[in-house]
């Protein structure tokens, strides 16, 4: 599990539209990362996929937005609807969520073209929002399962603040 978070994360960083360097990225990320390394970046993520922590190390475009591209704004709000529309009142539905918020996150990173600090940012607001979806997925009750889906949900309805 922890190798699945970390070989996303991983995949998010370098996916975005670089076809050119597909080869190198994917022997990096079979590079093995000690243990307590890995224990202790998945430590952190769990206690953060209850809150929003991430929105300390964003940081805006001379105070205004960033530009992202239409795909990137349309993945979001997909997002956004598949919050708003699937009901969520036993654990097969949170878990039917998190699948969709996968599809829709994974839509997200394949179109994803923007370059530079704008795609850096992208990428603060969007690897704490890939744990909480994984999080999700794996929750085992429905108070856990809906305080991560409030969660994801800030997450989700923040990107607003910062991308246009």
């Amino acid at each position: 599990m922890k190798h699945l978070i970390f070989t996303i994360s991983l995949l998010a960083l370098v996916s975005c539209k670089d076809h050119k360097n597909q080869e190198s990225n994917t022997e990096m990320n079979t590079v093995e990362e000690p243990t307590e390394i890995r224990e202790e970046h998945h430590n952190d993520e769990a206690s953060d996929v209850y809150g929003n922590a991430w929105t300390k190390e964003i940081v805006m475009y001379n105070d205004e937005k960033w530009e992202a591209n239409a795909e990137t704004n349309e993945g979001v709000q997909k997002m956004q609807n598949s919050i708003k529309t699937q009901t969520t009142s036993t654990l097969d539905e949170y878990h039917k969520l998190a699948e969709q918020l996968n599809d829709d996150k994974n839509y997200v990173i394949k179109n994803c073209t923007m370059k530079g600090a704008s795609h850096d940012n992208l990428h603060v607001w969007l690897l704490p929002l890939m744990a909480k979806i994984e999080a999700l997925a794996e929750s085992k009750t429905i108070e856990d399962a809906a305080k991560i889906k409030k969660a994801i949900e800030e997450n989700i309805n923040a990107y607003s603040d910062y991308f246009q």
